[in-house]
């Protein structure tokens, strides 16, 4: 392993696109701790880790922790992620933006990519605004002797300013840099927050033997933080989950483990259709007959699926966690903040269904059996069986419906295996990483690949060797 790095960074070019992706992750973890002004951070992050399980503490989670620091990049990339969503689903429904896309070439994609680009400047906008409304609702916003006004336009525009960046940035990293930018900025965000996970199972074990001792009690924990804990039951509920440390910790590790070695076997797994060509004769020369095979992944839509769920799973619960709704709020904001709930049954049912459903999207955007069978058909190629043409998409198609349906069950089941896990043990913050440590390694893996692919090209062993 060590000496493949060497070989990769004795690469000219590859040292290049890896020194240029370090550096903007340098610049995303820089910006991640500049805090917008006006806000009592400090305060804040209080105020949002007693809802470490809730729709804000995952976003938390996807930004690094920005979010709840109220950082430049508190929005993270969601904004993209979202205005990418509705684009590729109106290109799908809009007749002038499908042709735009597949007939008018690279000029079609500049003006895909300009309108997502602005889409994500107003949804930034509409997300900065309600993240400003919740922190105003929490009532951590000191302008001193400014208007309010004055304040709300600066904290909105900076959160709007720092997503709008982020997107900038992703965009260089992907043409500049190693990997998808985007996907590379939010795996940067979520393996930032390891080592503060790491200091909360330490801190836990630290409670936990103080508890047992009889030095620390409920109504000691809400007296000295009664912003996180509001009433005695509150702390009483946190003492609980501490109770499990000792020996969920291990428990929690060896399941991540097994569930990392179970991603990359499912990620690498792949159904290979047969196809022969023809022999045909050029002049004095044979040509064709030769056996070959149609590679067709079992999870070809990678993380995408995951990430554009989970950002319309949470939409409806994020609205009303900028609306300053909690679960314990009364009439509908409540009602709905305990509906759409991160480690409830509606949102994991909603989630299963929607990851479902974009795995299929994702497949029919990325893989077209008509066009594969007719470039069969045009080559002299054909599969053992089948009749080129019409027979042979069908099959394809066939195919493609089983290997998919597979893939989003197998995405599905493990984005909510940890919601279940940590409603049965009482640990909330579970649905949160097992949400995350699929987007890590999806992510980890497609980026390896594509240094796969760059050095196969220059005849060096790869990683995966």
């Amino acid at each position: 392993m060590i000496q493949t790095i060497r070989n990769a960074w004795a690469v000219p070019e590859l040292r290049k696109k890896i020194l240029f992706t370090v550096f903007a992750l340098l610049i995303f973890r820089l910006g991640s701790a500049i805090p917008v002004p006006y806000i009592n951070s400090e305060l804040l992050a209080l105020q949002l880790e007693s809802q470490s399980g809730t729709i804000l503490g995952l976003m938390n989670a996807m930004s690094g922790s920005a979010f709840s620091m109220a950082t430049v990049f508190a929005l993270s990339i969601q904004p993209y992620i979202n205005s990418s969503i509705i684009i590729q689903l109106l290109t799908v429904a809009i007749p002038a933006l499908e042709r735009l896309a597949k007939e008018g070439g690279e000029e079609g994609r500049k003006k895909i990519a300009s309108i997502t680009r602005y889409t994500t400047v107003a949804i930034a906008l509409l997300q900065g605004f309600g993240y400003y409304s919740l922190i105003k609702s929490y009532g951590l916003i000191s302008g001193g002797t400014l208007p309010t006004v004055w304040v709300g336009i600066v904290i909105v525009l900076s959160f709007t300013a720092g997503s709008a960046f982020l997107m900038w940035l992703g965009e260089q990293i992907t043409e500049f840099g190693i990997g998808n930018g985007i996907s590379i900025i939010l795996f940067a965000g979520i393996v930032s927050r390891f080592p503060q996970m790491i200091s909360d199972c330490v801190r836990g074990v630290n409670v936990w033997n103080q508890v047992k001792s009889g030095s620390i009690t409920a109504e000691m924990i809400q007296q000295s933080n009664p912003t996180v804990y509001k009433t005695v039951e509150d702390a009483q509920t946190y003492l609980d989950q501490i109770a499990l440390a000792p020996w969920m910790i291990p428990v929690i590790i060896i399941g991540m483990l097994a569930l990392v070695v179970f991603i990359v076997y499912i990620s690498n797994a792949e159904r290979r259709l047969p196809v022969q060509y023809a022999k045909r004769v050029v002049g004095r020369k044979m040509y064709g007959g030769q056996s070959t095979h149609i590679p067709m992944k079992v999870n070809m839509s990678g993380v995408m699926p995951i990430i554009f769920a989970q950002s319309i799973a949470s939409l409806p619960a994020t609205i009303g966690a900028f609306m300053g709704w909690t679960v314990k709020s009364e009439g509908f904001g409540g009602g709905m903040m305990r509906l759409f709930d991160t480690s409830k049954a509606f949102y994991s049912i909603l989630y299963f269904f929607l990851i479902v459903g974009f795995s299929y999207f994702y497949a029919s955007m990325s893989f077209n059996p008509i066009e594969v069978s007719n470039n069969l058909k045009k080559n002299g190629g054909f599969i053992p069986g089948f009749r080129p043409g019409k027979p042979t998409a069908d099959f394809i198609t066939k195919v493609l419906n089983k290997i998919t349906m597979f893939g989003a069950l197998y995405l599905s089941v493990v984005a909510i295996l940890p919601i279940i896990t940590g409603n049965l043990f009482g640990y909330r913050s579970l649905a949160i990483g097992g949400t995350s440590i699929i987007i890590v390694v999806g992510v980890a893996l497609e980026t390896v690949k594509q240094m796969e692919a760059q050095m196969l090209m220059r005849h060096y062993k790869g990683f995966l060797e």
